[in-house]
C-alpha cells in the first residue's frame, strides 16, 4: 500500500489555522487527482482543497474541526485501483453491532424535584428564567448551574401554535472573523459618517444612450459602479488624506488607488479589490467589477484578490437600503456607501421637479480625516456624479466609453 498523507497548505501570509468548512467527498470515496475533497475556511476566505493524487481518501478530519496549516487531515491509498462503474468506491465498513434499547424506570419525584441549586438561582434570577420553566438534570431532578446556563427565556407567555423550533450553528472561521474585525473597528477608531445626495439623471441619461453600444462592444454591461469608481479615484486625488491609513504613529499616504468593492457571496461579505483604479477606463471598471463579482459568487475568490484595498465602496441599494451607515473596512480610513435610488421632488432652477436621487454616506477616521476633507471629498464625489461628461470624460462621453 502507498499512502499519501495530504497536509494543510498555507492559504496566505499570518494563517497559521483554517477550519474544515465542508467535507465535498465522503470517507473510503475513490478521488481523482485536482479533485475538490473539501472547502476550507480561514479568517479571510474560503478556499477548496484539491486531491494531490488519485486513490481511496480516508478523512482524518471532521467538519467544524480546527486544524493547523501543515497538519494532516487526510490519507489517499495510492495504489488502489479505480473501481468499475460511475459509483464512489466504498471502503467496507464493519458491520454495526445491532443496539438493545433499554428503557430506564421514570425516576420517582421528590422534594429536590425542580429545586435549583445557589449557582443555578443566580444564574436564572439574572436570566430572568423562573425555576419552573426549567427541567432538573442533577440528583432526583435538582436544577443544576449547567441547566441554568443552558435555559433560553421564553418568547412570551401566551400559547403558540406555530413552530418554535431553533437552530444552533457554529459561524464559519471567515464569518468569526469579520464580527471580530467590525467591533474592532467600533472600538478602535473614531468612526463619523457624514452624507449627501446625488442626483442620478445625468447618468440615466448617459446610460440610456450609450448602454446597448457599450455591451455590444465590450461584452460588460454599462453599471452604476464605473461612475462610482471614477468619481471616487477622482476625489481621492483631490482629499489624499481619505486615502491614507494609520500605523502606529505614522500616517501613511497611498499615491496610487486600489478600491475595495463589497460584494454578497456564498459564504458571507466578500471584499475584493480592484489594483490600480485610477488607470482604469469606464470598460476597465465595468469588467473587472464583473470578474471579481463572479469569482466572489462562485466561491473562487483568493485571499491576494480582498488585499490591499485603500478605500472601500458598498452598495446597499442592491438590496433596497435607502441610508445606512456603513462601517470601515479596515485599516482603511474611508468607506462610501450607495443606496437605492427613489424618485423624488427637487429644486431646479427654482421650479420642484421628479429626479432619481440616491443619497450617500462616507463613513471615516475621524482620526486622521478631518471633516473638512470629508465633506469636500463626498461634494467631489456628488460633482463628478452630477456632472460626469466634464470631469469624468474629458467632455466626450463617445471617446470614454469606446475605451
Amino acid at each position: 500500500m502507498s499512502v499519501l498523507e495530504m497536509k494543510v497548505p498555507s492559504p496566505g501570509e499570518s494563517i497559521t489555522e483554517v477550519e474544515i468548512a465542508t467535507w465535498l467527498v465522503e470517507d473510503g470515496d475513490y478521488v481523482e487527482k485536482d479533485q475538490p475533497i473539501a472547502e476550507v475556511d480561514s479568517d479571510k476566505a474560503t478556499l477548496e482543497l484539491p486531491a494531490e493524487e488519485s486513490g481511496i481518501i480516508t478523512l482524518k478530519a471532521e467538519e467544524g474541526d480546527a486544524v493547523e496549516v501543515g497538519a494532516v487531515v487526510c490519507l489517499i491509498d495510492t495504489a488502489a485501483a479505480k473501481p468499475e462503474g460511475d459509483g464512489p468506491a466504498k471502503a467496507v465498513a464493519p458491520k454495526e453491532e445491532k443496539k438493545v434499547e433499554v428503557k430506564e424506570a421514570p425516576k420517582a419525584v421528590t422534594y429536590a424535584t425542580g429545586t435549583a441549586s445557589p449557582a443555578a438561582k443566580k444564574v436564572l434570577k439574572e436570566k430572568g428564567i423562573a425555576t419552573s420553566a426549567v427541567k432538573g438534570t442533577g440528583k432526583d431532578g435538582r436544577i443544576t448551574k449547567d441547566d441554568a446556563v443552558k435555559a433560553v427565556p421564553s418568547m412570551g407567555t401566551q400559547p403558540a401554535n406555530g413552530s418554535r423550533g431553533t437552530e444552533r450553528k457554529k459561524m464559519s472561521m471567515l464569518r468569526r472573523k469579520v464580527a471580530e474585525r467590525l467591533v474592532a473597528v467600533k472600538s478602535e477608531t473614531a468612526m463619523l459618517t457624514t452624507f449627501n445626495e446625488v442626483n442620478m439623471q445625468p447618468i440615466f441619461d448617459l446610460r440610456k444612450d450609450f448602454k446597448e453600444d457599450f455591451k455590444a462592444k465590450h461584452g460588460v454591461g454599462l453599471g452604476f459602479m464605473s461612475f462610482f469608481t471614477l468619481a471616487v479615484v477622482r476625489a481621492l486625488k483631490l482629499y489624499p488624506d481619505v486615502n491614507s491609513m494609520i500605523d502606529g504613529d505614522f500616517q501613511i499616504k497611498n499615491d496610487f488607488q486600489d478600491i475595495s468593492i463589497a460584494v454578497s457571496g456564498p459564504k458571507g461579505l466578500m471584499v475584493p479589490v480592484i489594483r490600480n483604479a485610477e488607470d482604469l477606463s469606464f470598460r476597465g471598471v465595468e469588467s473587472e467589477v464583473k470578474r471579481l463579482a463572479l469569482r466572489a459568487r462562485d466561491g473562487q475568490i483568493t485571499i491576494d484578490e480582498m488585499t490591499g484595498g485603500t478605500f472601500t465602496i458598498t452598495n446597499g441599494g442592491v438590496f433596497g437600503s435607502m441610508l445606512s451607515t456603513p462601517i470601515l473596512n479596515p485599516p482603511q480610513s474611508g468607506i462610501l456607501g450607495m443606496h437605492n435610488i427613489v424618485n423624488r421632488p427637487m429644486a431646479v432652477n427654482g421650479e420642484v421637479v421628479i429626479q432619481p436621487i440616491m443619497y450617500v454616506a462616507l463613513s471615516y477616521d475621524h482620526r486622521i480625516v478631518d471633516g473638512r476633507e470629508s465633506v469636500g471629498f463626498l461634494v467631489a464625489v456628488k460633482e463628478a456624479l452630477e456632472n460626469p461628461v466634464e470631469l469624468l470624460m474629458d467632455g466626450n462621453p463617445s471617446k470614454a466609453l469606446e475605451m
